[in-house]
């Protein structure tokens, strides 16, 4: 069987730091945080008082007030940031194949703040079931690519993969690899998220997993520093369309980079901690070379998966230097995550689109609030630490991974 080429023909991102793919870039290069003190609820009672919300974001600029009530905001945002990748693509809906354009989508919990609303509800009231019809329907995960294709008309695959922080990097690989073996000429991919709720803060400060830097937000997520403390809740949605590459030049599609691998795999080792010796991130690492069938040396940049907590920050660069040995050191790494915190379920979406555009503008977007040297850390890496870095991205890896010992990797090369 023929394995198709596959590339990215259009981008659409609503984050902490950016609503629109422009605006993210704007602040990815400029080292902006998106992180201040929580507005949708009272933290007064919280170990956690901040997160990374998206900000000056009014739904009924994109939705009809009536369809928008329908929605969990992770729809919302997932309906707004494909909204934009479509049209960044230039896709003209009348003209193209709808039963060969699939939408496949990640979301790591769907609408967290649906179900909170409505269980609280209940239990304010006198024990009548008086549930909101739209309950079942807002809250689950895969009403999201739902949505998405009924606006549009899209009748390919259809779906959400669930696999914690790793989901939209997950549904990324699925799309890559319908569109390489010829079940889809287009996919809209992504992934989208809206934990930051009285549960998503309340559920993770339970675990001990978030930073409580309440004096300054905007300096906690600090991946690779000695004093990180946890990471740093995010919110929002990346959107992705992925093309076969005969089908974009055909109809004279913009070409951002070819998507020329993906890689799976699980540490089986703990529910929530990394494998202490990242066996299971150099397994997925060394698949996705495998698979994209480049070497270690072609690679030039790595935005890894980097939360800023004190056992996942240090086990990921283990691997790295595992599977790149002395190149490892030639490579830019970096942790978008310190400026847009942990948008767990989009992640992989929206630094995925980082790194497309770090090979766009041949710029590395910087890890920033570096300030302590971790002795843990081989001090020759290039962790891209606090500036901006000039660089030629030809090939440039996206690391993911999640609750349950999730990794999935993606490679992106400039087109040849």
């Amino acid at each position: 069987m023929e394995i198709r080429r596959v590339v990215v023909t259009g981008l659409g991102a609503l984050t902490p730091i950016g609503n629109t793919k422009d605006e993210y870039w704007e602040g990815l290069k400029n080292g902006k945080s998106g992180a201040a003190s929580i507005t949708y609820f009272d933290t007064e009672k919280f170990k956690t008082k901040f997160a990374c919300e998206v900000k000056n974001f009014n739904v009924t600029d994109f939705i009809d007030r009536k369809e928008a009530r329908k929605m969990d905001r992770f729809t919302q945002y997932a309906m707004v940031a494909s909204d934009e990748a479509i049209a960044d693509a230039n896709l003209d809906l009348d003209k193209i194949n709808k039963l060969r354009v699939g939408v496949i989508w990640g979301a790591g919990i769907g609408g967290l703040e649906t179900f909170q609303d409505e269980v609280l509800n209940f239990a304010a009231g006198d024990g009548t079931p008086r549930f909101n019809p739209f309950f079942i329907p807002k809250m689950i995960a895969d009403i999201a690519p739902g949505n998405i294709s009924i606006k549009n008309g899209f009748m390919g695959p259809n779906y959400t993969t669930v696999s914690a922080c790793a989901s939209s990097a997950n549904a990324m690989i699925d799309a890559l690899n319908y569109i390489r073996l010829g079940h889809c000429d287009v996919v809209v991919t992504g992934g989208s998220e809206a934990a930051v709720t009285i549960a998503g803060m309340g559920g993770f400060n339970a675990m001990h997993a978030l930073s409580t830097r309440n004096e300054s937000p905007e300096t906690a997520s600090r991946p690779f520093d000695a004093t990180r403390d946890g990471f740093v809740l995010g919110e929002g949605a990346g959107a992705i369309i992925l093309e076969e590459y005969e089908h974009a030049k055909a109809r004279g599609a913009k070409i951002y980079a070819e998507v020329v691998g993906g890689g799976l795999s699980s540490d089986a080792y703990h529910m929530t901690a990394p494998h202490p010796d990242g066996i299971g991130v150099v397994a997925v690492m060394k698949n996705c070379l495998e698979n994209a069938g480049l070497k270690p040396e072609d690679v030039d940049h790595i935005n890894t998966h980097g939360t800023s907590t004190p056992l996942g920050d240090v086990a990921e660069l283990k691997a790295i230097k595992e599977v790149f040995g002395d190149h490892a050191k030639n490579i830019n790494i970096n942790s978008t995550k310190s400026m847009t915190g942990h948008l767990l379920g989009a992640a992989g979406a929206i630094e995925a689109i980082a790194s497309i555009m770090a090979m766009e503008h041949n710029l590395v977007p910087p890890t920033i609030n570096h300030q302590v040297v971790d002795e843990n850390i081989d001090p020759e890496l290039n962790l891209t630490l606090n500036k901006a870095q000039e660089r030629n991205v030809k090939v440039a890896m996206s690391n993911t991974f999640g609750f349950g010992g999730h990794n999935a990797c993606v490679l992106f090369k400039k087109l040849d």
